[in-house]
């Protein structure tokens, strides 16, 4: 819908559940690093000492690195069904006595949950056109919100995933670390903790892509698109888990070809999420009855390449001292603050559908340079007012219905 709308959305960041007068930016930035690092700390306080202390195996490292490398992969395209289904095949695999000393998301507390959410997903999808248009897209607006949480769940569990497949290398030498809910490593988990950070490379490439799914299947009006998107990427998790089936090497090799695939992706699928998140949230929490519009910075969505600087970057625009038109972003949300010159034109208000554009303006003819998120609509006034603009036009599908509406009635539409 909105894409097919020519919606391109971008600003910089603030807190997406607060009004205007909040500049949460740097808020935001502490949320999120804080929210990744307790994942990961959670992972390493629960996971159980009895990982450390596998039986002997002959497996060499390299076997335990590919299963991990297609088990990474695998759960970054579909987090909850991945780390359930893992769960459950690790409960399910070993001895009845040893199930109590399972990490945590080998425990039917966790793996039963989540397999009742995904078969409620796959149950909302293979209705398909059954479902109304009305109902679906929330639906999908929260699948949006729970993949986000699922990997954020996934993140966690990536540590003591990898720990369970190294733990069976077996080597006796000991590697003491204290703390953190870990008495001490054999060398076989010493290598599971290097392999770590690769693996958390690995996840959020994968994911950040796999997520840019559900964000186009959430901007997508067509059912079938939907489908076919759905149907994409089931057919890319099979193909991970029917090649590491058929040979560890195989799985491997295809898994490593899908992460570097995916690494060149991650920005523009990080962009895409982020707007995806925050059109999502203004949506479902009605957003625009809450923002008050004051005379700072307004966010926005960068609807083409400016400065080198790719469409859909989140940021904020204000007018400087001189009268420029000014940009400011931040790269990933959490870098140091940049900013860029819009060009030099006249500008305006575009009033919209589903969103308010900053347009450049020459005569009757306008083009978007700035998307502005759901939170402004109604709010378009006070925007060019904060902005010091003076004239707010119709856009997009609002355009033609006032054009219709003026050859209907017979007189001019209005600016």
């Amino acid at each position: 819908m909105l894409p097919v709308a020519g919606a391109v959305f971008e600003g910089k960041f603030r807190l997406p559940w607060v009004g205007e007068g909040f500049h949460g930016a740097g808020v935001m930035r502490r949320v999120v690093v804080g929210l990744i690092g307790l994942a990961v700390v959670a992972g390493v306080l629960f996971t159980p000492v009895s990982l450390a202390a596998g039986k002997p195996s002959a497996r060499p490292p390299g076997v335990s690195a590919a299963e991990t490398l297609s088990q990474v992969t695998g759960v970054a395209i579909s987090p909850l069904l991945g780390v359930g289904a893992v769960g459950a095949f690790r409960y399910f695999r070993s001895a009845e006595s040893e199930r109590a000393g399972l990490s945590w998301y080998a425990q039917p507390w966790f793996w039963g949950p989540a397999l009742l959410v995904v078969g409620l997903c796959f149950l909302k999808d293979a209705l398909g056109p059954a479902v109304p248009t009305a109902l679906k897209k929330p639906l999908d607006v929260a699948e949006v919100f729970e993949n986000k949480l699922s990997g954020l769940i996934a993140t966690g569990a990536i540590l003591p995933m990898t720990l369970d497949l190294f733990r069976s290398l077996g080597v006796e030498s000991q590697a003491g670390l204290g703390g953190a809910g870990i008495a001490a490593l054999d060398a076989g988990g010493l290598l599971g903790l290097l392999m770590v950070p690769f693996a958390l490379v690995a996840f959020v490439a994968v994911f950040l892509v796999s997520h840019a799914i559900n964000v186009l299947i959430l901007v997508s009006p067509f059912a079938t698109v939907d489908a076919a998107l759905k149907a994409f990427r089931t057919f890319l998790l099979s193909t991970v888990a029917g090649t590491s089936f058929l040979s560890t090497e195989l799985g491997a090799a295809w898994s490593l070809m899908i992460v570097l695939a995916c690494l060149p992706l991650a920005g523009w699928a990080f962009r895409l999420a982020v707007f995806g998140h925050v059109f999502a949230w203004d949506y479902v929490s009605l957003a625009r009855r809450r923002v008050v519009v004051g005379n700072g910075p307004c966010m926005a969505f960068l609807a083409r390449t400016v400065c080198k600087v790719p469409r859909r970057t989140l940021g904020h625009v204000r007018r400087d001292e001189a009268g420029n038109m000014v940009f400011t972003w931040r790269p990933w949300l959490v870098g140091k603050p940049r900013e860029h010159l819009l060009p030099a034109a006249p500008h305006a208000i575009g009033r919209g559908l589903l969103h308010s554009e900053l347009l450049v303006t020459n005569g009757e003819e306008s083009d978007d340079i700035l998307n502005f998120p759901p939170r402004y609509n109604t709010h378009e006034r006070e925007v060019a007012e904060a902005l010091g603009l003076g004239e707010v036009r119709d856009v997009g599908l609002r355009a033609m219905w006032a054009w219709m509406r003026s050859v209907f009635a017979g007189r001019p539409a209005r600016a």
